[in-house]
Order: C-alpha cells, then structure tokens, then sequence
C-alpha cells in the first residue's frame, strides 16, 4: 500500500536561511570523515574540538559546583595526604583550597545549586561581576562613576542568542533594515532572513586593513533609504569575524557619531575581544563613554578568547542608553526582561563559566599561577599558529591577506582564480584534495569581484604543519590550470 506524505506550509524565513560556517562544506567534511577520510575542521571557531584545552581552574569549579559532594571529599583526601609521608602523590594533584573556598562561595550565591532556574536575566551576583569587569575594563572608578549597571546586563546562552533577542526586538515590519558589515558572520544575515528583516551591507576598507570608512557608511543608508527601508541598528563586530580586524578609536568614535546622526542602534560583537595578541582592544562603550543619545547593545561569550567553551553556551548582552518605545508608554528594559522570561534563564553552567570569565583567581595564589600560565601558552600558540598560516600565503600565487591579526581567523583575498571558477568551488576541491575544511568568502558576503575564504587556525601546530605544504601545492596547481 502507497501512502503519500503529508504536507505543511513551515515559515518561509526558515527556508531561506543560509549559514555558510556549517553549510555544504562541512556537510561534505563530514561525509568526508565517516568514509575514513583524514579532515582538517578549519571551518568554525570551535578550539576545544581542534585540540585546545580546557583551562583547569575553569572546570575545577564548573565540576565542584556541579558536584558540591566533591568539595568534602576532596579536603578528606587531602587530609589522608599529609597524613601518609610515602604517598605517591603530591600536593598538585589535589584542588587548591582556594578554588574549594570559591565553589563553595558560589554555590552560596546561587541558593538552590545549578539544578534550579534563575532569574530570567541570570543570577544577580554574576552579573554584579560582569557589571565590575566592564568598569575595570574601560576604566571606569566603579565607586565614584560606575558605567555599568547589573540590571542592564543578560546573561545569554552564548552571545548569538544575545544578538538573535535584540534583533528580534527591532525588526517590527519587512522594510525595518539593519546595516552589517561585509564580509560578516553569517548569524547576522541568517536572523535578519529568521525575523523577516532587511540587511543592510556596508563596506569596511581591506586595502586599509578593512578600517571603517564614514563616506561608505553614509552610501549604504542613502540606498537603503531610496530604497524604502527604515535603517534601525548597526553591528560592528570588534575584533572582525571573519576578517580579524581590529578598530581603533578613530573608526569607534566615528560609527557612534554616524548612529547619532542618523537615530541608530548599535549593536557591538565584542566575543573576540581577547584575541587582540599585543593590539589594543577598545570596547563600544568606552568610546561611547557620557554620550547618552545612542543605544548601545553590547555582546561577550565564554565561546572565544581563550576559554574556548563553546559547548557550554555562556554569555551576555549589555545595554546602554535603553530608547524609548514608539506608540507605547512601556519601559524598554521590562520589555527585554519579559522577552528573557519568555525563556526562563540561560543555562546555569554557562553562567558559572560567565562569571568566572570575569573574575580571574586571586593574584598569587596557586590556582592563578597555573591559570595564568595557561591562558598566555593558548594566546601565544594562537598567534604562532596565525603567523604560520600568513607566512604560507607568501608561496600562494595571488594570495593577499589584510589587516592585523585578530579574533581566530585569517580571511586571504584569492586574486587569482581559473576562469568562471567561484572561491566555493575552490574551497570544496582544497577539501577533497588536502582534506582541509574552510569557508567560501561568498559566505560571508564580499566586495563584488573579488574571492576569499575564511580559515580558522585552530588546529594543533603538528596538522598545520602537515597541511600547509599540502595547501600551497594545491593551490599554485589549482589558480594555474589551463595556463
């Protein structure tokens, strides 16, 4: 007997959405690798899947507050320790006491464990941290003049879900428009398909080291303007995805002063901010600083730096300059609240991992010395790693790269393609023929004419090592055929 299927009309936004990090190409590394295929996944920024480490003292507490039973237990062992003078072990092998004293300081905080909700916008005593990292970060004197406040702090399950809320909040009608840069993270274009909004590209400068450019920002919204489309927000990503640049004071001051004018959002992706090695990072908000005209969103995550906890889904949201809601006499911070309510809370363990992402150890105590010294190793890898990498565009055929190097990615201009050839197609032939996982420029948007990819140098320095050669054959092969 033949049964038909049944049909259902689904959200067409849904159909149209495209995500290039885990689209065709992974699909095909995937395959790829169950066919027992050797893959390198260069795709997305996923540092513990390519072999960095967890940082110890971050998975002490998470397992200790996971696991309050552990934090007992392990001061009796200890004491069973001193107690044996020819024990094999030594005083290392057991959890320090300051980070046992911790655990059990949050586990206080947080009242019923990390098995109950929270409060919809996370536990008060994690966002009081995050409100003094801000502080400390932009050096504000907390006391004095505090520039962050707790309860305008989210905390999110990881940043996308921060920008995906504040999106949803601003696209009210399909001509409401955002501007994001180009080339972007596809989360961006994929929401704003997702909520039925317009995207709105504008074009930072590569040749400049992809600097923001005022007269190119003031060309992207008189077009979208002719074109009908009510301009709401602009995202700046800081450090870029995918381009690892880094913006100055100048290029800051200069969007604020261009959302000012023209009554715009900003929406500040500050995930990388960490993953400056040696530059200076300078946040949305302290470039904002007393300006109160503008609307500020500002996004963290425990995913990047050098935490690497992307499986853990923990981040924020700060907000600055809340506006007032057209047509009602709401508060726009109860809206947002009532929006998180919606949820419930963000998973508990990202915000543990959240808060201790902005409270590092005690200076001088065991756990910080330790912490320490791996948070530099993971920084210093990541910077030789990049390093090689924009060494080995050197011996590619029409290979540029720009820009400082920042957040985890390089984004290599391809000058020279075979005719009619796309940097898709060139990116699936490096997979299939090097087992190199990357992403198509086209992905990300670009400027027209030209062709990138976007290369995540995550992996271990041994398969950077193996691949790279591979790389450059392939692609002196590949840009000259039919030469």
């Amino acid at each position: 007997m033949n049964f038909s299927r049944a049909t259902l009309k689904i959200n067409p936004n849904i159909l149209n959405m495209e995500y290039a990090v885990r689209g065709p190409i992974p699909k095909r590394a995937a395959e790829l690798k169950r066919q027992g295929k050797k893959v390198i996944s260069c795709n997305i920024g996923n540092p513990q899947a390519l072999g960095q480490r967890p940082i110890t003292y971050y998975r002490q507490v998470l397992s200790l507050v996971e696991e309050p039973s552990k934090i007992d237990r392990e001061r009796r062992l200890k004491e069973l320790f001193e107690e044996s003078p020819h024990s094999p072990l030594r005083e290392e092998d057991f959890i320090s006491e300051h980070v046992l004293a911790l655990s059990e300081r949050l586990l206080e905080k947080t009242e019923h464990g990390l098995g109950a909700y929270t409060a919809s916008q996370g536990f008060l005593f994690v966002r009081e941290a995050i409100a003094d990292f801000i502080d400390q970060r932009d050096e504000c004197q907390r006391l004095q003049n505090p520039c962050s406040d707790p309860n305008d702090i989210f905390l999110t399950t990881g940043a996308s879900d921060g920008a995906r809320r504040v999106l949803n909040m601003l696209i009210t009608d399909k001509k409401d428009g955002i501007m994001i840069p180009i080339p972007q993270y596809p989360l961006y274009s994929a929401a704003l398909k997702l909520y039925g909004g317009v995207q709105v590209n504008y074009y930072p400068d590569e040749e400049n080291d992809w600097a923001l450019d005022r007269s190119a920002l003031e060309t992207s919204i008189a077009q979208a303007r002719e074109d009908g489309v009510n301009v709401k927000a602009i995202v700046i990503i800081n450090p870029g995805n995918p381009t690892g640049a880094i913006l100055d004071q100048e290029s800051l001051c200069e969007v604020i002063a261009f959302a000012k004018e023209n009554n715009l959002a900003i929406i500040a992706d500050e995930v990388y901010q960490e993953n400056v090695y040696g530059a200076e990072f300078i946040s949305a908000a302290k470039a904002l600083g007393s300006e109160k005209e503008v609307p500020l969103f500002s996004l963290h995550s425990i995913s990047k730096g050098f935490l690497g906890e992307c499986g853990h889904r923990g981040g924020y949201f700060e907000v600055r300059n809340p506006p007032a809601i057209e047509g009602s006499e709401a508060d726009f911070m109860d809206v947002l609240i009532k929006q998180a309510s919606v949820n419930l809370c963000s998973n508990t363990a990202g915000q543990i991992l959240t808060y201790l992402m902005v409270t590092a150890p005690d200076n001088g105590s065991p756990a910080y010395e330790q912490y320490d010294r791996e948070k530099e190793e993971i920084l210093a890898d990541l910077y030789e790693k990049a390093s090689m990498v924009r060494e080995a565009f050197q011996d590619m055929d029409g290979v540029e790269c720009f820009g400082k190097t920042g957040a985890m990615y390089l984004f290599p201009r391809l000058n020279k393609l075979p005719e009619g050839k796309t940097d898709f197609e060139y990116c699936m032939a490096l997979l299939e023929e090097t087992g190199l996982s990357t992403v198509n420029g086209s992905g990300f948007g670009q400027m027209e004419g030209t062709h990138h990819l976007r290369i995540a140098f995550l992996p271990p320095m041994e398969k950077l090592e193996e691949v790279l050669p591979k790389w450059i054959a392939f692609h002196n092969e590949y840009v000259n055929r039919g030469e």
